[in-house]
């Protein structure tokens, strides 16, 4: 099981980043688009553990009020494509988000939520603040041999949109629960 806290962008942004997922798939290659479940959609995840998230919901519904993010949104922009990986020549394309001082004292924010709510949550490293790498997803194990092609089919251009939304996302049900 897996849970995690996602940053969800607004819908014209979203629909640009869905865009991708179909013009990658349409090019034959694996792209999010496939993945069915009403619970797949754009977003930047901003920590992950394996249990126990469900119990900072409370505090991190403060730290989003807090930062009025259903009113107002955070700016953010998605930019170039970046890619991780290449465990057995199989890539994730991503494009990486901008990591500008608000977005990083937001996830701050979040972490110390967690941390305070949720101290028995076992936060994934790579999440936790100064070894993040803010990014949305567009596909998972690119062969190694397709990533031009893949490169090819996304439009590099910045994406400047703001994060309107929040969810905690738990894989095993495959259900997510709004927050903020």
């Amino acid at each position: 099981m897996v849970q995690s806290v996602e940053l969800l962008l607004e819908p014209d942004a979203e629909q640009r980043v869905r865009d991708e997922w179909i013009a990658l798939a349409d090019a034959g290659l694996p792209s999010l688009a496939t993945q069915h479940s009403e619970t797949n959609r754009p977003h930047v995840t901003a920590a992950v553990a394996e249990t126990g998230l469900e119990a900072a919901v409370d505090a991190l519904n403060a730290v989003f009020r807090g930062w009025h993010l259903a009113e107002r949104g955070l700016p953010v922009v998605v930019g170039s494509p970046v890619l991780f990986g290449g465990h057995r020549a199989r890539w994730v394309l991503a494009r990486l988000v901008v990591p500008s001082r608000p977005l990083i004292t937001l996830h701050s924010a979040v972490h110390r939520a967690i941390d305070g709510a949720a101290p028995d949550a076992e936060v994934v490293d790579q999440t936790r603040p100064d070894s993040w790498t803010a990014h949305v997803s567009l596909a998972r194990r690119v062969p190694a041999d397709r990533l031009g092609d893949a490169l090819s089919s996304v439009d590099p251009s910045p994406i400047r949109c703001r994060i309107t939304g929040t969810r905690l996302w738990d894989s095993t049900p495959k259900t997510v629960t709004p927050l903020c």
